[in-house]
């Protein structure tokens, strides 16, 4: 049963927004629970295995794209996003072009942003429970079976481009997303109704695996950010060279949108890089015992993938990295590692080292087209 607030609820969402833009907010929207078309799209997805091993995307069924069936009650999704754009951190395109470091997606540059994101959205629920007294809520980041991006497009808070990602026309795509499920009947936002991504095609022609396999359409199986992160075991043989020096995530699709001409910098001091992982050198991050790995990534989702899906990744950059005794030497110190996993992708990697020093290959690298000549928005909002 929906909580009747004490105060007007007109004036409860607009104090939402002031305390949502006080506690580090960039945009909140208010929204209902239907989400009928996405839960087909959700479910003609899973049913042609574009989620790989991700067994946790159909582990809860229907629940993930009806909010009052995953907790019970829901009547209002707040929904929050906040900018993650690292402006001090080295030039993306840089370090993709420098195959001897490691490209880590911008996200992952900072704090890691469940906690950051988690922290503020409980004090917003705070906020609003001094305001209103108990009510009931649940808060998310990335951490359960909600579907984010749909929930705030229709929270008013941008459209779902071809790449999947959510974009909003005056600040990109370089954002975090959060949720407070309640049981408060507040007035909900228009949502964005407009797809603003036109004639354009930037983020499916620069995927580097073809992972965007058509437009609105992601096959995880082959997208960088699943086969660095998400997937446990070996990564496919056949998409290893195409990963190129990307070691955890990627973000060519977004680096590419025109749209992101108008992203802003993160304001959150906690979202800053830290650990001078912004074009660190694969050598050196090869040499990484388990406990180094553990001391540099506290507090970072880069802890997700674990030390050998670490090294895993690592060593692939390193094969396709120039053929360098550097990188042999530092493939061979991991050779008998204990896990197998990571042999056979330090084996991988050492053969097409030592191949392409036989033989070496063109030293030019594909690190995605100049921004100059990126597809420019219109006036009326359409790249073209």
């Amino acid at each position: 049963m929906a909580c009747a607030p004490r105060i007007e609820p007109e004036r409860l969402v607009r104090d939402i927004r002031d305390w949502a833009d006080e506690l580090g907010f960039d945009g909140v929207g208010i929204t209902g629970c239907e989400l009928a078309d996405d839960e087909r799209r959700l479910l003609a997805w899973l049913a042609a295995d574009h989620h790989g091993e991700m067994d946790y995307m159909a582990r809860h069924g229907v629940r993930r794209s009806r909010p009052a069936e995953l907790v019970p009650g829901t009547v209002s999704v707040i929904s929050v996003r906040v900018q993650y754009w690292p402006e001090s951190a080295a030039a993306p395109w840089s370090v993709l072009g420098d195959p001897e470091r490691g490209y880590i997606a911008r996200y992952a540059l900072g704090r890691d942003y469940h906690k950051v994101l988690r922290g503020r959205l409980q004090r917003l629920a705070d906020r609003i429970e001094a305001a209103v007294g108990p009510f009931g809520y649940r808060a998310f980041t990335d951490s359960a079976p909600v579907l984010e991006k749909p929930l705030a497009r229709n929270a008013g808070l941008g459209w779902v481009g071809k790449h999947t990602n959510l974009i909003d026309a005056r600040s990109g795509s370089w954002f975090f997303l959060g949720e407070l499920y309640t049981d408060l009947a507040l007035p909900a936002d228009p949502p964005h109704a407009q797809d603003h991504c036109g004639r354009c095609r930037a983020c499916i022609d620069a995927c580097p695996t073809g992972a965007i396999v058509a437009p609105y359409q992601l096959d995880a199986r082959r997208c960088i950010s699943y086969l660095t992160i998400e997937l446990r075991g070996a990564i496919p043989v056949e998409l290893r060279a195409s990963i190129g020096n990307r070691i955890f995530g990627c973000d060519d699709c977004q680096l590419v949108c025109p749209w992101n001409r108008f992203a802003r910098s993160a304001r959150l001091p906690d979202l800053a890089p830290r650990g001078g992982l912004d074009a660190p050198a694969l050598t050196d991050l090869m040499a990484w015992d388990e406990a180094e790995f553990d001391a540099r990534t506290r507090g970072s989702a880069l802890r997700r993938v674990g030390h050998t899906g670490w090294l895993r990744n690592v060593a692939v950059a390193l094969g396709n990295a120039p053929p360098s005794t550097a990188a042999r030497e530092a493939l061979a110190a991991r050779a008998d590692h204990h896990s197998a996993m990571v042999r056979e992708h330090v084996a991988w990697a050492l053969a097409r080292q030592r191949a392409r020093s036989a033989a070496p290959e063109s030293s030019e690298v594909r690190v995605g087209p100049e921004s100059a000549k990126l597809p420019r928005p219109t006036e009326t909002g359409d790249p073209q």
